[in-house]
């Protein structure tokens, strides 16, 4: 962008829509909301992240198979599928020595296409 576009785009008036802002501003979520959501996104800048929650959006898979499947330590999984677990995106599934993960609801996986139809518009 050349500075040219940029002063195109700025608003050149002094006026301020009170009512617009009134009625934004009674609208916005409690400001701790917008440090979770940020966090929630802050999950999806990392693309190993991405590539582990695409496995899981396909199938339930073990550590071992992420590992496996991404070319990674199991350590390495473990780390990432921890940081994804605090935030709610997957769960996982204990049986007998193996532990599956799991996306962790259909609103992650709403998330998640609704993301990849987006950048493929």
């Amino acid at each position: 962008m050349n500075n040219e576009d940029y002063i195109t785009m700025q608003c050149d008036c002094e006026v301020i829509h009170a009512e617009v802002v009134d009625a934004v501003r009674g609208m916005m979520p409690p400001g701790d909301d917008f440090f979770k959501l940020a966090g929630l996104y802050k999950m999806f800048s990392d693309p190993t992240r991405v590539k582990i929650l695409w496995a899981l959006h396909c199938r339930r898979m073990c550590v071992c198979d992420l590992a496996v499947l991404l070319g990674m330590t199991k350590s390495a999984i473990s780390h990432q599928l921890k940081s994804l677990r605090l935030t709610n995106l997957v769960k996982y599934e204990k049986q007998g020595k193996v532990v599956y993960y799991s996306l962790a609801d259909e609103h992650v996986e709403d998330i998640f296409e609704k993301g990849f139809a987006h950048i493929h518009e």
